[in-house]
């Protein structure tokens, strides 16, 4: 079953056979709360700026099985963009059983090139790197709801169509510091700490120096 305007497509529990996508996806995902254990995978919002449409899936509970959009996030030639990557990389492996490869980071990027501010949010980056306003007003909404309101899935496309824009304004600015190799290789890391997360290591911090107590 699908449902659409102008701006997205919402399937359910699955992409259909038929679709196809660029290289380059910009990528978010919605879930019911914070505890990843807990809190269930609610819908999946992919956009590659091919077709001007946010392609998104909605997700009932327990179901998710969705083989088309497990082929689709496990092809690692195809780029992932995400506005906070180790957040939605452990909803998406610990609901899809898929550990992300080749993964772009917006708020690692945010930080490594913009160190003139600590204001590194969704809503912050697009503002003072594109001027554009993106409202939070939906985030705290239910999104495991049988129908979601055309003002939920608005928000959802915003969350996603602005991001390759972000991108190519943050690498910009990290070419002119000398800084894209720290990013790049940072993102590099993110399979590797979203494994460690879901195993149990996720508050930790495993590269802090900590002195015994005697």
């Amino acid at each position: 079953m699908t449902a659409g305007s102008p701006r997205y497509v919402l399937y359910k529990n699955d992409f259909p056979d038929d679709l196809t996508f660029g290289d380059v996806l910009a990528i978010d995902s919605e879930f019911m709360g914070l505890n990843v254990w807990r809190d269930r995978l609610c819908l999946l919002q992919v956009y590659d700026g091919v077709d001007g449409k946010t392609h998104m899936v909605q997700f009932d509970r327990g179901n998710f099985d969705a083989p088309n959009v497990k082929k689709l996030l496990s092809d690692p030639k195809k780029e992932k963009i995400f506005y906070f990557a180790r957040g939605d990389m452990r909803w998406i492996g610990h609901y899809l059983g898929i550990i992300l490869e080749n993964v772009y980071c917006l708020k690692i990027a945010s930080r490594i090139a913009r160190t003139y501010t600590q204001q590194h949010e969704l809503q912050d980056v697009s503002h003072h790197v594109l001027g554009v306003k993106i409202s939070k007003e939906q985030q705290c909404t239910d999104w495991g709801a049988p129908d979601l309101s055309h003002a939920q899935l608005d928000y959802a496309c915003n969350d996603v169509v602005y991001l390759h824009a972000m991108k190519e304004k943050l690498n910009a600015m990290m070419v002119n510091e000398g800084r894209l190799d720290i990013a790049y290789g940072l993102f590099k890391c993110l399979p590797h700490v979203v494994r460690a997360d879901l195993a149990g290591w996720g508050n930790e911090d495993l590269f802090g120096y900590h002195v015994p107590r005697p």
